[in-house]
């Protein structure tokens, strides 16, 4: 019964850390007019955006590719990290064609789209463990990334002009895929386990890194220049704080 009761503990932690960190940004969401704080945090978040890319998905993706596919030479999750950052590239010119009476937000919508999915994998992942330490490992990568990964979304889906309700909604979403995860990974462990279903991770990994990418760099560069640019620089710094972060988990 250990494994089950860690976790059941697990998920609730999870759930209580994704909970938490959203609290900050949809209290002053709730509030009209300009936060700087609040700029200054959707650039921590860009960097953790970019962390969470460049030291954690893709390099997971392109170590799995390599295992499973040895005898491809092709870089295959570098090409799925191109479609993911071409695809947000697209969508974002596309939006600019739209009338400021109709704002678009499939922007926001597919990166917490991207998200929940990734949450989802990321629970099942530590659902299927069976060794004692494995599960602590992924149980401290998998809490540490989702508070940060919690927050950063809350701030992201600020920047649109979707309802606080819709933001609570999609937020609470969120908090609850990887406790999902980890049930559906404790039930169906010996499916989760089988080689199509690693190589789709691999794939949803590096497409979901391109899209990191693409937020964390054009599109947070677009946001913040037409915006406040006496601020950029302050802002920068705050950028390399969150990628610091998750260069930082990336030891663990």
């Amino acid at each position: 019964m250990l494994f089950p009761a860690y976790k059941l503990t697990a998920a609730i932690a999870i759930l209580a850390t994704s909970l938490l960190a959203v609290i900050y940004p949809l209290k002053v969401r709730a509030k009209p007019g300009h936060h700087t704080l609040l700029e200054r945090a959707d650039a921590f978040a860009s960097g953790i955006f970019l962390g969470a890319a460049l030291f954690h998905m893709l390099p997971d993706a392109i170590t799995a590719f390599n295992h499973h596919l040895a005898h491809t030479a092709y870089p295959v999750a570098e090409a799925f990290c191109a479609a993911g950052f071409l695809i947000l590239l697209f969508l974002e010119r596309l939006s600019e064609c739209c009338p400021d009476d109709h704002p678009n937000h499939s922007l926001p919508l597919m990166l917490a789209g991207i998200l929940v999915i990734h949450a989802l994998i990321e629970g099942a992942a530590l659902g299927v463990s069976t060794s004692a330490a494995t599960l602590s490992i992924l149980f401290l990568a998998i809490v540490a990334h989702k508070g940060s990964e919690s927050f950063a979304l809350a701030v992201i889906l600020n920047r649109s002009r979707l309802s606080l309700l819709t933001i609570v909604g999609i937020a609470g979403l969120f908090a609850c895929m990887t406790p999902l995860g980890i049930g559906i990974g404790a039930i169906l462990t010996e499916n989760l386990a089988w080689k199509n279903g690693a190589l789709l991770t691999a794939g949803f990994n590096a497409f979901a890194a391109g899209t990191f990418l693409y937020m964390s760099t054009l599109h947070h560069i677009n946001h913040h220049h037409q915006r406040h640019n006496t601020e950029n620089l302050s802002e920068l710094w705050f950028l390399v704080a969150g990628l610091g972060v998750m260069a930082g988990l990336a030891f663990f």
